[in-house]
């Protein structure tokens, strides 16, 4: 079974978007979602700096952007040989929009609601977040537990995300849990904590205005790994995830239960192929990273769909 998967916030890097407008059909897409949502999208994706493109606001609707150009690119609008979807934070709109739970201009209109009204929610907080490298699971939340931390992140293969109070993260910093290091994270806020309240509201409000379709194949999501097929539930959760943990953990124990037997990770992909090798290696993963990988990926679907395992 072939799983598609879609990197969330972080994954960005300055210029990446420029090989892929090089194709026409990702050209016209960029340019039409860049008027939609009122958002340069094009410059930010070939020539705006590091610091404007972690900015939540661009970051967000970008990366959506470049999975969802990515997958039209790659798949050719045909996706009926995807047997799962999943996404990192953001990610999950991504997942959706090639899972046509949503369309791509919803995913696009749903993304630009979503990162201007996170970063208004952590503005003025003192927030922030930490990645914890290292040690036992137990220890990490114990230690963020003693903190009043949140674990608003736990990514498998001891990798979890710590968020709340900058003092409250220093502190953190200053004294890891045993066993581990810790790398503060250039972010605006706690997200995925009760800081992001607020945002959850304004985009209910969106969500339920949006003509939402069940899922021909499985979505995970990232509240506890559940694989759904329903649209009202998919999207609800992924709205009501502003404001809770992301347990991309159980998403990928989900992959291996699922039966998944190879991911492609879209563009710009690298991180999520990196915890999938190491929390799960009996699953093949490919990422998908620029144009010049299309014609091995196409080679990747054909050995992970169904109709090559002779159902």
């Amino acid at each position: 079974m072939l799983a598609i998967v879609a990197p969330g916030q972080g994954s960005q890097t300055p210029g990446f978007l420029a090989p892929w407008l090089e194709n026409s059909h990702a050209s016209e897409l960029i340019d039409h979602w860049s008027a939609l949502i009122d958002l340069d999208l094009r410059r930010l994706g070939t020539v705006a700096d590091a610091d404007e493109i972690r900015e939540t606001s661009n970051a967000q609707p970008l990366l959506v952007a470049a999975g969802l150009l990515s997958a039209a690119i790659l798949f050719d609008g045909n996706y009926q040989s995807i047997g799962a979807f999943a996404g990192h934070s953001v990610g999950e709109i991504t997942a959706i929009g090639v899972a046509d739970v949503i369309t791509f201009d919803e995913a696009m209109t749903l993304v630009r609601a979503r990162g201007h009204h996170m970063s208004v929610s952590a503005q003025g907080t003192n927030t922030g977040m930490a990645a914890v490298l290292g040690g036992t699971r137990e220890n990490v939340l114990a230690g963020l537990h003693a903190l009043n931390l949140t674990a608003a992140n736990e990514n498998g293969s001891g990798q979890i995300v710590a968020a709340g109070t900058m003092s409250n993260i220093e502190a953190l910093i200053a004294n890891p849990p045993e066993g581990s290091r810790v790398r503060p994270l250039q972010v605006s806020g706690a997200f995925h904590t009760f800081v992001m309240e607020p945002a959850v509201a304004h985009l209910a409000t969106i969500a339920a205005g949006l003509a939402k379709r069940d899922s021909h194949s499985l979505v995970l999501s990232n509240k506890d790994g559940m694989a759904l097929t329903s649209g009202e539930e998919i999207v609800n959760r992924i709205v009501g995830q502003i404001a809770g943990p992301v347990r991309w953990d159980l998403c990928m124990e989900t992959l291996v239960s699922a039966g998944v037997t190879g991911v492609i990770e879209l563009a710009p992909a690298g991180t999520l192929v990196g915890l999938i090798k190491r929390a799960a290696p009996t699953i093949a993963t490919f990422a998908l990273k620029s144009p010049e990988d299309l014609a091995e990926a196409k080679n990747f679907i054909s050995q992970h769909t169904s109709d090559s395992e002779g159902k």
